[in-house]
């Protein structure tokens, strides 16, 4: 069995971050890592591959063993409900998933639409909210929705605030805090655990560190 262990990672803001967690544990990525346009990238100093994925793509890598390992935010943990294995919270990226609407939303009584790139999430937060809503799929710009009359409120991610500030919407409800996670697959974890376990423990104590 090759000791290459392979990792999914989502581009952008998650990456970077979880890239300098990886160098602050000691592995050794070269200084040209962020910026290469390439989607695999392979480390052989550290034995490891990296792979760039959509954040919604890196638990379906994982899952069926492409990838060993991944880093995945909750909220694509949660709307995905993939077969991993959930080890470490790095607490990087921290935003939370919330409702929104125009001001002075008020509830309707009837068939209330809902636009969000999470249905799955959407759909199960309603539900236990005693609502029934439709729910309306799309995967960019959520924010347009209401603005256009597509829905009555929309679900999405929430960092600062600033973008539904600008899009003139207020934040009605909120859902779950996110933060990223490291996500395993369980068969990787059989047959790669000292390197994976080892992984997570110095990724653990960099986490430790970042919090005090």
């Amino acid at each position: 069995m090759s000791d290459l262990l392979t990792v999914a990672m989502p581009k952008g803001r998650i990456f970077e971050e979880a890239v300098e967690l990886l160098r602050k544990a000691g592995y050794d990525l070269p200084d040209e890592f962020e910026n290469s346009r390439k989607l695999i990238i392979d480390v052989p100093e550290e034995k490891m591959r990296f792979i760039l994925a959509k954040p919604m793509d890196v638990p379906t890598y994982v899952e069926h063993g492409v990838a060993d390992i991944g880093v995945a935010g909750k909220d694509v943990m949660i709307e995905e409900e993939r077969d991993v294995y959930e080890v470490l919270d790095l607490k990087i990226s921290a935003c939370y998933l919330a409702v929104a609407g125009l001001p002075g939303y008020a509830k309707k009584d009837i068939n209330p639409k809902v636009a969000s790139k999470y249905p799955n999430l959407a759909t199960q937060y309603f539900k236990e909210q005693g609502e029934q809503v439709e729910i309306i799929k799309l995967n960019g710009s959520i924010e347009l929705a209401p603005l256009i009359g597509l829905a009555d409120r929309i679900v999405d991610i929430v960092s600062t605030g600033q973008t539904l500030k600008e899009n003139g919407l207020v934040e009605l409800e909120t859902i779950v805090p996110i933060t990223s996670r490291i996500i395993v697959n369980p068969v990787s974890y059989r047959l790669k655990d000292e390197r994976i376990e080892e992984m997570v423990e110095r990724l653990s104590v960099v986490v430790e560190e970042e919090l005090r």
